[in-house]
């Protein structure tokens, strides 16, 4: 009798360990919340460590967390930008130039903002990192660079859509932000130029300029 209570008494632990562990892993988050500041963070590096080292299929990514916006899912990026001027185009491929006219020009908008952020930045790290400084001012030249593209395609499709009085404030503002020596630059110039807006062409050929220069 006493024989056949001592076998049956480990089944019997068993069966009460059992639900208790489950429990006490689930209350595990809960506990640590409870802990104090200055415990808790040794304690969540630690769980956090052996979670990773076992794998976890789970776990989070930490280059992913800290780069979100390395995504094109992201609109306020160059990628996302992008993403959004091929949108553009897809749209004029299929005729829908309302939609390509606002994706242009939402397109345009996050540019500028994010060419303004990249230059706010570099003049932050000027004369602190200069690697820091020239990364992000180069992040800034490319930014307002697709921003010009951008308004471009945005003034063509005006002019195709017979609105000159809209494509023609966007190409003047091509030419002061390109230079007219660079070739988008020259290229929006030449569109004001052949809307009858301007009346002298760019660049102008070595006959006119001779003649011009003669007395």
């Amino acid at each position: 009798m006493i024989s056949d209570r001592v076998r049956s008494f480990p089944v019997a632990i068993g069966r009460t360990v059992l639900p208790l562990v489950s429990a006490l892993i689930c209350l595990a988050p809960a506990i640590a919340q409870d802990q104090p500041p200055e415990s808790m963070g040794n304690e969540a590096d630690e769980e956090t460590l052996e979670i990773i080292e076992l794998g976890d299929p789970t776990a989070p990514n930490p280059s992913e967390e800290l780069r979100p916006l390395s995504l094109d899912g992201s609109l306020l990026s160059l990628p996302g930008a992008r993403r959004v001027m091929e949108e553009a185009r897809t749209a004029v491929s299929a005729q829908d130039y309302d939609t390509a006219a606002q994706k242009l020009q939402d397109a345009r908008q996050v540019l500028n903002q994010l060419s303004n952020y990249y230059q706010e930045l570099a003049a932050t790290f000027s004369g602190i990192d200069n690697r820091i400084f020239e990364s992000q001012r180069a992040l800034a030249l490319e930014s307002a660079q697709l921003r010009d593209r951008a308004t471009y395609e945005l003034a063509l499709l005006h002019r195709a859509q017979n609105k000159p009085e809209l494509a023609i404030p966007l190409l003047i503002q091509i030419v002061r932000s390109q230079n007219p020596t660079r070739e988008l630059g020259q290229a929006a110039y030449q569109q004001l130029f052949e809307l009858g807006f301007v009346d002298s062409p760019y660049p102008r050929n070595r006959d006119s300029q001779s003649s011009s220069s003669n007395p």
